[in-house]
C-alpha cells in the first residue's frame, strides 16, 4: 500500500497554501500532485525539483487569483495537466470573476480537464475523489484522498471557519450546506489541509467550528 505523504508551501499575497501529495515509497524523483499553485509557478517548480520531486498533476480547489497565478508557468515547465471541477470554468476563465482584475493584475488559465462531482481521478499512482462544495465560489471543491485519510479543503472548510462568500458567485447558505452535507459526513477522523491557515480535523469542526455546528 501506497504512504501518501503531504508537504505545503505557503505562497503569495494573501499566504495560500500549495500542497504537494506523493507516494513516499516511490524512488526519486518522486511523482507529485501539486494543489493550488498560488503564485510563481517557476519558484514551486524549482524547489520541487531540487527536492527531488517531478510535477505530475496539478489539481485547483477553485478559481481565485490567489490560487491560480503559478497554473500557467508551472504546467509549461513540468507538462502536468490542470484539473478542475467543472462549474468553476466561470472563475477559472474570467478574469473579472476571478477577482484577478480587482487586484491589478488580469489572470486566467483553461485547465486541460474539468471534473464532475464524485468523480475520481489518479495520478502518479495515487487517487482522489471530487466532491463540489460551492459556496465560496460557484464552482468550489475539495478532493478526497480516502486512502490517505485526508482532504484537501480549499477555501471551503478552515481551522473554526469556512470561506468568505462576499464575492462574485458566493452564497452563503450554500456554503454551510456543502460542508455540513458533504463534508461532514466524513470519518471525524479525517484530517482537513484548508487553503490558508493550519489543518484540522472534520470531527474537531463538526465540534468547535460556528459557522457549522
Amino acid at each position: 500500500m501506497a504512504q501518501i505523504k503531504i508537504g505545503k508551501m505557503v505562497i503569495g499575497m494573501v499566504q495560500t497554501n500549495c500542497y504537494f501529495i506523493y507516494d513516499n515509497e516511490q524512488e526519486a524523483p518522486k511523482d507529485v500532485i501539486c494543489v493550488d499553485p498560488a503564485d510563481n509557478g517557476d519558484h514551486i517548480y524549482k524547489k520541487l525539483e531540487e527536492a527531488g520531486f517531478h510535477v505530475a498533476g496539478i489539481l485547483l480547489t477553485h478559481g481565485h487569483f490567489d490560487h491560480i497565478w503559478g497554473t500557467g508557468k508551472l504546467r509549461e515547465l513540468s507538462g502536468a495537466k490542470i484539473y478542475a471541477y467543472e462549474a468553476e470554468k466561470a472563475l477559472c476563465e474570467n478574469a473579472d470573476t476571478n477577482c484577478s482584475v480587482q487586484v491589478g493584475r488580469p489572470y486566467t488559465i483553461t485547465p486541460d480537464v474539468y471534473l464532475k462531482d464524485g468523480e475520481s481521478v489518479t495520478i502518479a499512482g495515487i487517487t482522489c475523489k471530487l466532491i463540489a462544495t460551492p459556496g465560496h465560489t460557484v464552482g468550489s471543491c475539495c478532493y478526497y484522498f480516502e486512502e490517505a485519510g485526508m482532504l484537501i479543503s480549499g477555501d471551503t472548510l478552515f481551522q473554526e471557519s469556512v470561506g468568505r462568500s462576499d464575492l462574485p458567485t458566493g452564497s452563503g447558505g450554500t456554503l454551510v450546506r456543502s460542508v455540513r452535507e458533504k463534508l461532514f459526513v466524513l470519518p471525524d477522523e479525517t484530517k482537513v489541509y484548508p487553503g490558508h491557515g493550519d489543518s484540522t480535523t472534520i470531527g474537531y469542526e463538526k465540534q468547535y467550528n460556528p459557522f457549522c455546528c
